[in-house]
């Protein structure tokens, strides 16, 4: 395989293609709530729960956006600014009334300044890192992933692939001291390893590299790269594996515990 290809089973399609077809395909964040609770994955496979949607993830998305494709892909897919008020010169605030009806009629998610500035500066953190810098500059953003893995069929978005460099994920944090406490508490690690198994189920058992880009919100917007060890992600392979066996059973009988059927005991401090 060229290093310096992307392979052909890697390819872009827009992301309400991709989320429709998560009703076939198992992905990384379905799995997350199914190592959870499964009830908690099988209601939101029938849609009855719906996932949330916080001001920080808009944030994130769009962020992803600018560092991830570019300033052009960013300005088709977000406005910035508002409706200026005549009276005071300065764009109303955005829990007005004129601030809503601008962003609805825009057409697609709108930012405001303050969150465009963040935003900006954010892409600024991870391009002064010259790592991250290098990871980012060759290969696909937001590439797909289809294939069958522990007989399921899986589904992968990738934040970034670099043919010479593998799997790249992008996130924002608080603060990046913490980083490495966050990846854990929140799943990433098993996240990306799901990523690097479908990739390999895909390349004829090719394992590629993995690397993780943080990047702070806030001064001075400090930026890290982290590759993740092989050993932790076989680790992470072999809970979400073991995730995925409990998957088809819970199918085979269409149960879906919640975990805390039985007693449990406190037993240490």
């Amino acid at each position: 395989m060229n290093a310096s290809k992307t392979p052909d089973f890697i390819f872009s399609e827009p992301e309400k293609v991709y989320r429709a077809k998560a009703k076939e395909n198992l992905s990384s964040h379905q799995l997350a709530d199914f190592r959870k609770c499964p009830q908690l994955y099988r209601k939101k496979q029938l849609d009855l729960i719906k996932d949330e949607d916080r001001p920080a993830y808009l944030i994130g998305r769009a962020a992803h956006k600018l560092i991830l494709e570019g300033q052009d892909t960013f300005n088709k897919s977000y406005a910035v600014g508002g409706p200026v008020n005549p009276r005071t010169g300065n764009v109303y605030g955005a829990n007005t009334k004129a601030y809503h009806e601008w962003a609805d009629a825009q057409g697609k998610p709108a930012l405001t300044d303050a969150q465009s500035a963040l935003i900006t500066n954010l892409a600024a953190g991870v391009q002064a890192h010259k790592l991250a810098k290098v990871l980012l500059s060759e290969g696909i953003a937001e590439g797909v992933v289809r294939t069958e893995y522990c007989g399921i069929q899986c589904q992968a978005r990738f934040d970034f692939f670099n043919p010479g460099r593998g799997v790249i994920d992008l996130k924002t944090c608080d603060d990046l001291t913490w980083f490495e406490v966050d990846a854990r508490r929140h799943g990433y690690l098993h996240q990306v390893a799901f990523y690097r198994a479908v990739l390999a189920a895909a390349a004829a058992g090719k394992m590629f590299p993995v690397h993780l880009i943080a990047v702070e919100k806030k001064e001075p917007y400090r930026c890290g790269v982290w590759r993740v060890g092989d050993d932790v992600l076989g680790m992470a392979q072999k809970e979400n594996e073991a995730a995925m066996r409990r998957v088809l059973k819970c199918r085979e009988v269409d149960n879906w515990p919640t975990g805390y059927e039985e007693v449990r005991t406190f037993d240490y401090l």
